[in-house]
């Protein structure tokens, strides 16, 4: 053989091997496919004996929610929440909740210390703050949310495990929710005279209770500690437009003209004066279900 031909040989020898090379990693993916399709988990379903936890039970929770990032006043709030499981991904309920505690943050401390004001003329009283400082009066009209009922759909996204120093287990779901209700709140009174209203302030505002649609969203976690009891947190937005510090705020434009939009007073309070608020809360839930939950093969 001549080293000509010789030469030809050699520089095809490469190709021969990497052709050869694409063939058996066909043939063994092909192979390894074909186990994946014929094999004994054909078929299989990916969980066995999985317990599910909402499918077709009650959960009713007892609920402590508070209110988060508060301009004026805090409220702490009671309730339950109420759900039906359609599927182990999909429930329907309703969280419910009634404010049983309102506590003023340090800003209202602030300005009840800090506000200037002329007992004997309340009407010229800045921020239509009444009383001596330090009297407690601005506390008294700051608004706070009075109850919440909120039907909305739950759906659960993730489930999983929890372990705890490789000792405690437990299992857990992760939820988003949304739905649409009425939040109840306690504000100051409408007044159509502005001196009338300062001069009650020097008694303590006049509140009354007041009702607004608001949508709400949300999400959450559950522990389950055992087939029945479940521990959980969530954090809940709810936004509404409400007049939480009681001021005459608003109601006339730049050129003194009466403006459901203007941001100057119009010497009165009205809806006028609330402005919108994503209003966030955060809950903790001890969840009973019923029945026992099934298991699937």
């Amino acid at each position: 053989m001549s080293r000509k031909t010789m030469n030809k040989v050699l520089s095809t020898l490469p190709a021969l091997a990497l052709a050869v090379g694409l063939v058996g990693a066909t043939e063994k993916q092909a192979v390894a496919q074909e186990v994946q399709v014929t094999g004994p988990l054909k078929g299989a379903p990916a969980v066995r004996r999985l317990r599910l936890y909402r499918e077709g039970r009650i959960e009713f929770a007892p609920t402590f929610t508070s209110t988060l990032l508060d301009e004026y006043r805090r409220t702490l709030a009671v309730g339950a929440r109420i759900n039906y499981g359609i599927t182990d991904w999909l429930a329907i309920g309703v969280f419910g909740a009634y404010g049983a505690v309102g506590m003023p943050t340090g800003l209202s401390d602030r300005i009840d210390e800090g506000a200037e004001r002329d007992p004997a003329n309340p009407s010229l009283n800045l921020m239509n703050v009444s009383g001596a400082k330090n009297s407690g009066q601005f506390q008294k009209q700051t608004a706070s949310i009075q109850h919440i009922i909120l039907p909305q759909i739950t759906a659960v996204p993730f489930r999983g495990k929890f372990a705890l120093f490789q000792s405690v287990f437990a299992d857990v779901d992760a939820y988003i929710f949304a739905g649409f209700g009425i939040v109840g709140t306690k504000e100051r009174k409408d007044c159509a005279d502005f001196v009338a209203c300062a001069t009650d302030a020097q008694r303590g505002a006049t509140m009354e209770g007041k009702t607004k649609l608001a949508p709400t969203w949300g999400l959450g976690f559950n522990f389950y500690m055992s087939k029945m009891i479940a521990l959980g947190v969530e954090w809940r937005m709810i936004p509404f437009a409400w007049n939480r510090a009681g001021f005459d705020s608003r109601g006339l434009n730049a050129e003194q003209k009466e403006d459901s939009s203007g941001k100057f007073p119009d010497g009165k309070i009205d809806d006028k004066d609330s402005t919108y608020k994503f209003n966030q809360m955060i809950t903790v839930s001890l969840g009973f279900s019923f029945p026992a939950p099934k298991i699937t093969d």
